[in-house]
């Protein structure tokens, strides 16, 4: 009975032991398994980033002087890459101002981002006039064979030694023209969103910078940051805001309004990105 008893010891021993052993293997596979779950997170989030470096890239510089120009613009995506877009180039001796929100957020609306980037580059430079281009993006989006997101877009080209600039807006929040004196004016003439109505027709407006003058670009992130009762940002603080900075430079004006946006908003986390852009005549 002894070597019975002992024999059974040794079998539930070896039984243990050997559980044990499975159980330390199978740990290791997982804590393997985490930290390759962990790299390629890493990765992905390097990756990301560098996506949204390239896109910003892709927007042109955040502030530039020319002539009695100062213009600053900036994107704040809810992600790491965004919807909204702001962007400013060289069309000959002018600027063209881009300001633009695709539908949806993340990286499905950014993809689209250099597509509609590249389409307005080329049709500015075959047509130069706002109108016009956007009209030819407008059919481009529409007879695409994939379904596009539409997209509206303010687009405006100055003319940095006399302020005469000339307007497009299809379907995007209007643009503000806040003049030195304090009175605000809406910039509406364009057309609808982009991708919506094949052969929608687009029409200019005009109107002049003249010194002390500031046009303010942004998307409707802004008039909808919320605040913790649910209130939106809305326009009348917006222009409330930009009439405080109309005296400052335009990448102060830019933040200023920014954090009047923010300060309102407190610790509400942000429900869409954000875009901006300010054009100050000295």
């Amino acid at each position: 009975m002894e070597n019975v008893q002992t024999i059974r010891e040794a079998q539930m021993h070896r039984g243990s032991a050997l559980r044990s052993g499975a159980s330390t293997r199978r740990h290791r596979a997982l804590e393997e398994q985490l930290e390759s779950l962990r790299r390629e997170h890493d990765e992905l989030r390097r990756t990301m980033f560098e996506a949204a470096q390239v896109q910003r890239r892709l927007c042109g510089p955040r502030h530039l002087r020319r002539e009695s120009l100062e213009i600053a613009t900036e994107i704040f995506p809810v992600r790491h890459l965004s919807g909204d877009f702001a962007g400013v180039f060289d069309l000959g001796a002018d600027l063209v101002v881009a300001l633009g929100d695709i539908a949806g957020k993340g990286l499905p609306a950014a993809l689209w981002f250099t597509h509609l980037v590249g389409l307005l580059h080329l049709h500015l430079e075959q047509q130069g006039d706002p109108a016009a281009a956007l009209q030819a993006v407008n059919r481009d989006l529409c007879s695409a064979s994939s379904a596009l997101p539409l997209t509206t877009l303010f687009l405006a080209r100055l003319d940095p030694r006399t302020g005469e600039t000339t307007f497009c807006n299809a379907g995007h929040p209007p643009s503000l023209l806040l003049r030195r004196e304090g009175s605000v004016e809406m910039l509406h003439e364009g057309g609808p969103v982009l991708g919506a109505i094949a052969g929608a027709s687009f029409t200019n407006g005009a109107t002049c910078l003249q010194p002390g003058d500031t046009l303010l670009g942004y998307s409707d992130g802004i008039l909808e940051s919320r605040n913790f009762a649910g209130a939106e940002f809305g326009m009348e603080r917006l222009v409330e805001a930009a009439g405080r900075a109309t005296h400052f430079s335009a990448g102060a004006a830019l933040f200023s309004i920014l954090a009047a946006a923010k300060d309102f908003a407190g610790d509400q986390p942000r429900e869409d990105d954000m875009a901006l852009v300010v054009v100050h005549r000295a």
